[in-house]
């Protein structure tokens, strides 16, 4: 159409698709194994089923959308690395259209995947969903590949590239592996100047707290040895910090500093988010507690309204904790383990 044609003419000037390891290459080569992932089994195993039914195509077609349930990491990586580099240019209104498309998705694969694993299926209300989903996907393909990359293509710096490269260490991959990291030229240069940059943030000497003083060193070093996850976010609602321990229940790359909390959640439970820090703000409440089930884990999430002395607030703490070792505990231990 124009409209393709159109954007790929005005948007040809960083090219950064055949890079590999770059972002943007590893985004394109997801989209491209999800494409084919479509083309060339989904689709076909889908008109093989639904032509003469058989546990044989069932399976191939059960098989392949379970493999599409890996574009929960491509499209994670994308809100949670690349969306607030480019809200940090006052670009909000992209990342949160795509995003709410993203929940259509998510909840529409979900649900095919269900259908597919019951014993009864209308195959009439199957094939729409099918089809409702997969036009969703190439859909959203599109607008990667033709709006989103040349957006980030045209805003970003190389050294807002590198700092994304970094974030994205956290995802894994969607269907595909690049065949090694970025070779970024320059890179000693430009890692020079993050050190730079760290040494002029950091604070010197021991900090004061009412009851004895601590090294930054031994705050963080605190902080991250605590068994629950911690998240700060101020009293503007921008994430100001979360600790760093390796068993994190929920993810949390680096790119979300800075970021205003209400984007760094889904549009669906925005308004949650934004009742539970107002009613701390007012004074209404000063705690907030939730539990869910994740996995094989008990997720106790609590939030307290973090105040002064003077009961100024200061910002909301998040604390999360599977509790589900805690909740099995019997009777008393009083002997040191050997």
């Amino acid at each position: 159409s124009v409209f393709k044609g159109s954007i790929s003419d005005i948007h040809a000037t960083k090219d950064y698709s055949k890079v590999i390891g770059h972002p943007v290459n590893i985004l394109m080569e997801e989209n491209k194994a999800i494409e084919k992932l479509i083309e060339e089994e989904i689709k076909p195993h889908a008109n093989k089923y639904f032509e003469k039914p058989n546990p044989n195509s069932h399976l191939m077609l059960r098989i392949g959308f379970e493999r599409l349930m890996e574009i929960e990491y491509h499209y994670a990586r994308k809100e949670n690395v690349f969306f607030p580099f480019l809200e940090k240019h006052g670009i909000t209104a992209p990342p949160k259209v795509m995003w709410g498309v993203d929940d259509e998705i998510r909840a529409e694969l979900k649900e095919v995947n269900r259908i597919l694993g019951t014993a009864d299926i209308d195959n009439d209300d199957l094939k729409e969903k099918i089809d409702s989903v997969l036009e969703k996907v190439i859909e959203m393909i599109f607008k990667e590949n033709n709006i989103l990359i040349p957006l980030m293509s045209d805003t970003f710096s190389f050294y807002e590239w590198i700092q994304i490269d970094e974030a994205s260490e956290e995802y894994d991959y969607c269907l595909v592996k690049p065949l090694h990291p970025w070779k970024m030229e320059n890179k000693e240069e430009l890692e020079k100047k993050k050190t730079e940059e760290a040494k002029k943030k950091a604070i010197d000497g021991e900090v004061e707290f009412d009851a004895g003083s601590l090294s930054p060193k031994e705050i963080n070093a605190i902080f991250n040895t605590l068994p629950v996850d911690i998240t700060f976010v101020d009293s503007n609602n921008k994430v100001k910090y979360f600790s760093q321990d390796e068993d994190r229940i929920f993810q949390r790359p680096k790119s979300i500093i800075g970021r205003d909390v209400g984007l760094c959640h889904p549009p669906s439970s925005v308004h949650v988010v934004d009742k539970i820090v107002e009613s701390f703000r007012s004074g209404k409440k000063d705690h907030e507690d939730f539990w869910i089930q994740r996995g094989d884990l008990f997720v106790l999430i609590r939030y307290y309204a973090v105040r002064d002395h003077e009961g100024n607030y200061l910002g909301t703490l998040e604390v999360t904790q599977n509790i589900k070792p805690l909740r099995d505990l019997e009777g008393e231990k009083r002997l040191l383990d050997e």
